[in-house]
């Protein structure tokens, strides 16, 4: 298939409304960000729906198109509310379906939603490709979280971990015609970042990045000589940053084309001044709180969107 001239920032994504939000225990091992408050599920669900409804109102108030579907209540799927992590969606038409660590994520992956997204968004889905099979060989690679994507210059930014291997990530820049920089990033305490997502993002111009995290001298090179190389105005965070999830952002644009990044509160509260008034500058910045979210659940506003670049059908 023909490579597809994309944008890297979309005005469309869409969110799954929790049920039955938790701190997830399969996932605890290897995502040092989850720290849950002493408080019963219940109490963590109702918070994290306050704080979902909270962010889905300023996404619209920006004037993003936000497509919203619930989480079931069975099988429980404790982080459902993290939907980029199962799929992705790109402007050619395809459709790619990932390969997740914890067993009680894999439920979270839905054919109804993609069908929906067909039907009532209108999109076309022209090919679904399923890279789940990579779970049997205990590879995985997960969505959007793993993978930070120059969709423009067709460049995937992957931090390795036990969610992030290099055998699905040749399989996805294989078929999506991807160049791979891979790469090892670690927190303070030398742990291995989970997801990629969580320590960069890179936009349409900026790009923030926790470069200290990335302690190989010739790795960290590769990552901002490759992200210069593309343009990109790099942005660099410290890991107190890092821990507040500034890294954890998203560029979107608004129905008019302007842009939009969408952080947490924590998030833009951790920014410099400098920091801050390069972001305001390259666009409108759009925060919400979510501290239940970011605390039982190790992520943040970035991994509660999953863009939708996929063409509009007439």
């Amino acid at each position: 298939m023909a490579q597809q001239i994309e944008s890297q920032i979309t005005n469309a994504a869409f969110m799954i409304r929790p049920v039955r939000f938790r701190s997830n225990p399969e996932t605890a091992d290897s995502n040092r960000f989850q720290d849950p408050p002493d408080i019963p599920a219940a109490r963590q669900q109702e918070r994290a729906a306050a704080e979902f409804e909270g962010l889905l109102a300023a996404l619209r108030g920006a004037g993003i198109e936000v497509f919203v579907f619930d989480d079931t209540p069975e099988p429980h799927t404790p982080d459902a509310l993290f939907p980029n992590n199962w799929v992705s969606f790109h402007a050619d038409g395809r459709v790619v379906i990932y390969p997740m660590e914890a067993e009680n994520r894999r439920a979270e992956r839905r054919s109804d939603i993609v069908d929906a997204l067909y039907e009532q968004g209108r999109f076309d889905v022209r090919e679904v490709i399923d890279l789940t099979p990579h779970e049997q060989n205990g590879h995985f690679l997960e969505g959007t979280g793993s993978l930070v994507l120059d969709r423009v210059n067709h460049v995937a930014y992957a931090c390795l971990s036990t969610r992030t291997h290099l055998e699905p990530l040749g399989d996805f820049a294989q078929r999506l015609d991807y160049e791979i920089v891979a790469f090892d990033a670690v927190d303070r305490g030398g742990v291995p970042i989970y997801h990629t997502n969580v320590m960069m993002s890179v936009g349409e111009e900026l790009a923030f990045v926790c470069a200290e995290s990335i302690r190989n001298a010739k790795q960290r090179e590769a990552v901002l000589g490759q992200l210069k190389e593309t343009g990109h105005e790099v942005v660099e965070l410290g890991y107190q940053q890092l821990e507040a999830f500034a890294g954890n952002m998203l560029e979107l644009k608004r129905k008019d084309g302007g842009r939009v990044l969408a952080m947490s509160t924590q998030a833009r509260a951790a920014l410099d001044a400098q920091q801050l008034e390069r972001a305001v500058s390259n666009g409108d910045v759009v925060t919400a709180p979510i501290d239940t979210i970011e605390a039982s659940g190790g992520g943040s506003v970035r991994c509660m969107l999953a863009e939708i670049h996929l063409p509009r059908r007439g």
